[in-house]
């Protein structure tokens, strides 16, 4: 297992974070505490110390047996979790969101769950159009003054919202967002159009969340009979993953034929191909499984070539759109760069 800085920091994380919304059963799916205590032990014996969690993840149970499992090894662990989610429902409209009443009782709640005295990275778990900007930014800044919070972190955000707070705190002399968590797979690229672009400029350091788009990329929907297809993504969770299934199918063949030729596993190669993006990205492997950690830690060791990447990026390619496309017409860039753009040489 190697490391990596975790932004613009000194902070250094395992190259693969360890997701924990499977440990626990109360959402009617993951893995009880025996084997999610396997999974923690063998995450922490491959090197792994980068472990993410969120205040409403399996309904607190998630926080509840990391709370227990961290105990003995509590300074070497890299701590994420995460405020924003509600977990009551119709009574408190304050139970949620961004504002600074609830990241305060959400991150006592948190501390008392994860039973430690602080938290080593807090990401805004999903932006809620409401609260201001700087009611956000100064209330993390509160948090870490007090020492409750180390480091900072966006999830699910739009790149203008991340990137105007950003620079807010650094006017401010705030604490600054050093990590950006979003959902980035071959099957869903989209970020690339504005959230990564805007990560390498703000020196972010990209968080992956299922990396394997809720088992789509292993190949193991694709030979589905007729007659199960609709119960195959049955949860409200899953149902977006195949919002296209064409698309879907088409780019889990080609993973599936890249496996084949390299002797690895789907997982694999969809993860492999992560390490290989222009922003510095750390998947998040979430099992319900020792077996299928094993299997996702095995994704460090495997090279692709040039041809395996073209194939898979044609695969999953996507349509920037505008203003994207826009640069890249001949007309535009004799326009901007003088008939010379071949000529001009770039940082």
């Amino acid at each position: 297992m190697k490391y990596k800085l975790l932004g613009k920091s000194g902070l250094r994380v395992s190259e693969i974070c360890l997701g924990t919304m499977t440990f626990g059963e109360d959402w009617g799916w993951g893995a009880g505490k025996d084997e999610s205590r396997r999974i923690f032990d063998a995450f922490l014996e491959a090197g792994g110390n980068f472990i993410d969690t969120a205040n409403g993840y399996t309904n607190g149970s998630s926080e509840k047996m990391l709370g227990e499992f961290i105990q003995k090894e509590r300074e070497r662990i890299v701590l994420a979790t995460k405020y924003t989610q509600a977990l009551n429902f119709g009574v408190d409209p304050n139970a949620g969101g961004n504002q600074r009443k609830n990241m305060v009782q959400s991150v006592e709640a948190s501390l008392k769950r994860l039973n430690t005295d602080y938290i080593d990275l807090l990401w805004m778990h999903i932006w809620d159009k409401l609260t201001p900007i700087e009611e956000v930014m100064h209330s993390f800044e509160t948090l870490v003054r007090a020492g409750k919070v180390l480091y900072i972190g966006v999830s699910d955000a739009p790149a203008w919202w991340t990137a105007r707070a950003n620079t807010l705190a650094e006017l401010r002399g705030w604490t600054q967002f050093i990590g950006l968590q979003i959902e980035y797979s071959l099957l869903e690229r989209t970020p690339e159009r504005e959230l990564l672009p805007m990560a390498k400029e703000l020196g972010l350091t990209v968080t992956a969340w299922s990396p394997l788009a809720g088992g789509v990329l292993t190949g193991k929907y694709l030979n589905q009979s007729e007659e199960n297809k609709d119960s195959r993504f049955s949860s409200e969770m899953m149902q977006g993953y195949m919002d296209d299934p064409e698309r879907g199918n088409r780019i889990a063949r080609e993973i599936k034929a890249v496996a084949e030729e390299t002797g690895k596993s789907a997982a694999q190669i969809a993860l492999a191909w992560l390490r290989y993006q222009e922003n510095q990205i750390i998947p998040i492997i979430g099992t319900r499984k020792i077996a299928q950690l094993e299997d996702n830690l095995a994704s460090l060791e495997i090279e692709l070539g040039t041809e395996h990447l073209t194939r898979l990026d044609e695969a999953s390619r996507i349509e920037l759109g505008f203003p994207h496309d826009f640069y890249e017409s001949e007309m535009v860039k004799n326009f901007v760069y003088a008939g010379l753009a071949d000529r001009i040489e770039r940082k």
